[in-house]
């Protein structure tokens, strides 16, 4: 019997399958991209890095992922795809060497009440399992141990058209784990009726003390005193049983108030509707600030704040119940499972056993799987995210993290360096955007885009090595080395914020003295308790301004101005020249186009098919009818206006007819966040995660607060963008603001005045105070995991 081999090396077959070692764009042109051309090698760590709004997000999540999510779409039946976004092919000329992109992005997790750590991954689900086959007593499947599934029972008649039709009786149950009292939420919200009605006043006196329910309105008090269920001249706390029970509790029912059919509904289902079932946050401020004073919110008394039945609650795998598990930190979780020796689950406690580890391996030990999602950081969410990857078989396949290193402790960052390499060695590719030094230097291939933000960015300003990066003369490059040295002299105290026996999440009875007047950082590792101090401590009244992470809400009509507030002084000032009404500047109102309503394209729904969005023939894409952009100010209409930049702007409205001092000043507090480059009316949807926050900032500062606290201000900043930030915060430290920052940049914490230091670890090994000074003698005595990493980082 005879083999062929083949020994040649240079066979064609082999040279066209290895040809294919990159990931080719050329003329790529999304939002701000210059047609940009790369070549990103396969296989390797590519970091891309770039001042923020330079367009790295533009090329790696809009373009390379875009597209490699687009066309696996593809490969699905058209009744699939219905179901599935449908986006649109990037704007790029060429676009070879796609593999399977897995994007792993900063998206804050929902905000479901019911959404926890453990039910947005694989955890909970095995949990559920593994104590339906082992609880003690056995009380029935998975869903038994759910607390997002209700317990149903169903009896009656069914008919079956088989044959000869026959009614036969049915009877229905499921079991699920749902606490009644809280439907699975673990709270229960009880509304203060004192803060809806003064009830020694009649409804014809007037007696609602709700936010904007007046005495005249047909839809609120009217349709309460003209219901026929109430006497409207009778003081409420000289009603009866049942006029009690119609005013508060009724069920909708049908009425008519002057011949209009309305419907009336008690007073507290019809505040739940109207005002506790929104997001909080989307509230008008005079809306939450009453919602915030008329609703508490407590533990369950029935379950205790576990979500869980008693029957879910009774059912135990040793002395441990499933709530008792949920509640453990994940580590000691992944030792209590560890122990567990029953061979009939062994493949499910083998599959938990790897999830829990990867939880600890990831840095997030600490968390619980009963922590709400939610509350998650945006660091913590895409490291949560990370967990159901690393344990993948997955091969060839394309990796997309977005700044993983975000809310990571430098301690924490070699611990994310090494999950990288580690999805890399296993031969993926994977591409990064990340501004940190230590991260940037593990890289295989650089890729810096700039040279400025948003029109003067764009453009690939290098490309290749990271030693090549350094000698580059890039923004980059020249930054890459900075290191920021300790503050020789600090400023002292005004005063200081006395916190008392903090003990929110995993704080230790905490006493702690935040001092006024100067720039305090608190850090410590992930984990070690910093949110819970300034956030759960510092009391949120009068005279606090919190700029935290959260989402920018906005649909894709909110933009600068809009959201900033901006455009409120602009209308009134063109309408005021022109003297017309200012409800014609706004595209979202009286002067919108009436074509593409305000949106300045018309969209086509293709179904399955990306949708088409066409610049609208009408306006042309100004999104203003034709006769509104007769009206103009200084010489420009509002279309133009909105086109201009924040600088272009800031000048604009400075001085001659345009001149309006209230634009100005919010233009001011723009450029002072570095946000000059901005245009008036980019959609907020294209902004990136930096820009969003600095915006946040920058409209905070408006409000009349002496002490500002900030959370991680420097997420998405590149490392020239940190000093232009620390300008900022010394000046409003100048200005006689107090400054509280949670962070973990060794920059910011070197430029402090005041530092405080949490841990020694995560969750319960932190929690206390290890350090409380200045950074030179944080650095001098180097006592903590913060003094080293901050000593390392000035070189002392």
């Amino acid at each position: 019997m005879s083999t062929a081999t083949s020994t040649d090396p240079q066979s064609p077959a082999q040279n066209i399958a290895d040809s294919h070692a990159l990931i080719r764009v050329h003329g790529a042109r999304v939002n701000n991209l210059k047609d940009v051309s790369v070549e990103i090698p396969k296989r390797r760590l590519t970091v891309f890095t770039g001042v923020s709004g330079s367009g790295k997000s533009s090329l790696v999540f809009n373009t390379i992922a875009a597209e490699s999510q687009r066309l696996i779409n593809e490969t699905y039946s058209a009744f699939v795809q219905g179901f599935m976004p449908t986006p649109a092919r990037p704007e790029v000329d060429v676009l070879e060497g796609l593999t399977t992109a897995i994007i792993v992005d900063q998206q804050r997790m929902g905000a479901d009440p019911r959404s926890t750590v453990g039910t947005a991954t694989d955890a909970n689900a095995m949990l559920r399992i593994l104590f339906s086959r082992l609880g003690k007593p056995h009380i029935g499947p998975p869903s038994a141990y759910s607390f997002n599934t209700a317990s149903v029972r169903a009896s009656g008649a069914i008919t079956v058209e088989r044959g000869n039709k026959k009614a036969v009786k049915a009877t229905f149950n499921r079991t699920g784990g749902m606490c009644t009292r809280c439907e699975g939420r673990g709270t229960v919200s009880d509304i203060d009726l004192t803060q809806l009605y003064d009830d020694s006043k009649s409804l014809a006196e007037g007696a609602f003390t709700i936010p904007g329910w007046k005495s005249d309105s047909f839809w609120t008090v009217r349709v309460y005193a003209e219901s026929g269920f109430l006497d409207p001249d009778k003081p409420i706390r000289e009603f009866s049983e049942k006029e009690m029970r119609d005013f508060l509790h009724r069920e909708p029912t049908k009425v008519k108030v002057e011949g209009v059919n309305l419907t009336y509904e008690g007073l507290i289902p019809k505040i739940q509707k109207s005002m506790l079932s929104k997001d909080k946050e989307a509230l008008q401020p005079h809306i939450r600030a009453f919602v915030e004073r008329a609703v508490t919110f407590t533990t369950c008394p029935e379950c205790d704040g576990t979500r869980l039945s008693e029957g879910a609650r009774s059912s135990k795998i040793g002395r441990i119940s499933i709530a008792d598990a949920c509640a453990m930190e994940i580590r000691d979780l992944a030792a209590w499972v560890r122990g567990i020796e029953e061979p009939s689950v062994a493949p499910l406690l083998t599959a938990l056993q790897q999830t829990l580890d990867s939880f600890v391996e990831i840095g997030l030990g600490y968390l619980a799987l009963d922590r709400p999602a939610g509350t998650l950081s945006g660091g913590e969410a895409q490291r949560v995210k990370m967990v159901r990857h690393l344990g993948s078989s997955l091969t060839d396949t394309t990796y997309v993290f977005d700044e993983p290193t975000t809310g990571l402790h430098p301690h924490d960052i070699s611990r994310m360096n090494n999950l990288l390499l580690r999805l890399r060695d296993k031969g993926n590719t994977v591409l990064v955007v990340e501004h940190k030094p230590q991260t940037i230097a593990i890289a295989d291939h650089v890729v810096d885009l700039g040279p400025g933000a948003g029109s003067a960015g764009g453009t690939v300003c290098f490309e290749g090595t990271v030693e090549g990066l350094r000698s580059g003369g890039t923004v980059t490059g020249r930054h890459f080395d900075d290191r920021a040295a300790v503050k020789e002299t600090v400023r002292g105290p005004s005063g200081a914020l006395e916190i008392r026996g903090a003990t929110s999440h995993n704080l230790q009875s905490v006493d702690v003295d935040i001092p006024l007047g100067v720039l305090c950082v608190v850090t410590g590792v992930a984990g070690s308790g910093k949110s819970s101090l300034v956030h759960g401590s510092i009391p949120s009244g009068e005279g606090v301004v919190s700029v935290d992470q959260g989402a920018i809400k906005g649909s894709r009509r909110s933009n600068p101005a809009t959201y900033t507030g901006l455009l409120d002084p602009i209308r009134k000032a063109f309408a005021k020249v022109n003297g017309v009404k200012p409800a014609l500047f706004s595209a979202n109102s009286e002067g919108a186009c009436p074509t593409c309503n305000g949106v300045g394209v018309v969209y086509t729904d293709l179904a399955m098919m990306a949708g088409v969005a066409i610049p609208c023939e009408e306006c042309e894409g100004k999104r203003f009818q034709a006769s509104v952009l007769e009206y103009h100010l200084g010489g420009r209409d509002i279309s133009e206006v909105l086109a201009m930049s924040v600088s272009e702007a800031e000048e604009f409205f400075a001085e001659g007819e345009a001149r309006t001092p209230a634009a100005h000043r919010i233009l001011q507090r723009l450029a002072d966040v570095g946000l000059g480059y901005l245009s008036l009316g980019q959609p907020l949807t294209t902004l990136s995660g930096g820009e969003r926050q600095r915006l946040r900032l920058a409209t905070h500062m408006a409000e009349k607060g002496g002490v500002y606290v900030l959370d991680e201000p420097t997420t998405g900043l590149h490392l020239a963008d940190v000093e232009q930030l620390l300008g900022l915060l010394d000046r409003l430290v100048d200005s006689g603001k107090s400054v509280v920052v949670v962070e973990h940049h060794p920059a910011v914490m070197a430029h402090a005045d005041w530092i405080i230091d949490l841990g020694p670890g995560a969750g319960h090994d932190g929690g206390r105070i290890v350090f409380e000074g200045t950074p030179a003698d944080l650095v001098a005595a180097r006592s903590t995991l913060t003094g080293e990493h901050l000593a390392a980082y000035v070189g002392s």
